[in-house]
């Protein structure tokens, strides 16, 4: 509970609070999430789930109840709402740490949208966007080594003339400190395995894969028109 009202303690746009929180405990459904993602059998060990979702469906009713059209069905709703449901799901999760627990954000739900979204009853305008699984870590890894503040912050102006020269030698201190196992690497069906796989060249192999690009349509058939 200390977690979840952590996660509405975060800011939201004009205060609309469009998001939604689904709280699983039974290890049925928890189970079948991890089953139909089929590469993290931890899931099922997770004694709570957590569905973060975007929720446009609060604010139709809303208009319904004041006799008003909800007028707003376009992008920059949607992403109001998923900006939402992704604060809520950071605040929940630097809550989770400072009460010792781990978690872990699972953004593979959505490559599952047909199963989760009836599994969960959603309503129309409903769409979860990540799960979190949280529980109490046998330990504690390292933090990821992350990019450097001269490819992140940009001051006054965008800055990328050195972008490939401080991602190169970033990778360079990345594997040094933590190297790619086999099992980490993307798509070692289509691209193979390596002795030696940089960060930067992972994210290549991830990227340049299609992914959920069947989400638009989804969107469609459950009232989220987004042009």
């Amino acid at each position: 509970d200390l977690v979840l009202a952590a996660a509405q303690s975060a800011p939201s746009k004009s205060d609309l609070q469009q998001y939604s929180i689904v709280v699983l405990t039974d290890p049925g459904p928890i189970g079948r999430i991890a089953d139909w993602i089929g590469t993290m059998a931890w899931i099922k060990a997770a004694p709570v789930f957590l569905v973060f979702c975007a929720d446009i469906h609060r604010g139709r009713e809303i208009c319904r109840m004041h006799g008003m059209a909800h007028a707003n069905d376009n992008l920059d709703t949607f992403l109001n709402a998923a900006v939402d449901a992704a604060l809520a799901l950071g605040f929940a999760m630097h809550a989770a740490d400072a009460l010792g627990l781990g978690s872990c954000p699972v953004s593979e739900l959505r490559d599952h949208l047909e199963r989760i979204t009836p599994l969960l009853g959603l309503p129309e305008a409903v769409l979860p966007l990540s799960g979190l699984a949280l529980g109490w870590p046998e330990h504690r890894a390292l933090p990821s080594m992350r990019l450097p503040p001269s490819v992140v912050v940009h001051r006054g102006r965008y800055q990328a003339a050195q972008l490939v020269a401080e991602i190169a030698a970033y990778d360079s201190r990345r594997h040094a400190r933590e190297p790619l196992s086999a099992g980490r690497q993307k798509h070692r069906d289509i691209f193979g395995a390596k002795d030696v796989l940089t960060w930067s060249e992972n994210a290549a192999r991830q990227l340049s894969v299609p992914e959920r690009f069947g989400l638009r349509a989804f969107l469609r058939t459950r009232g989220l028109a987004i042009d």
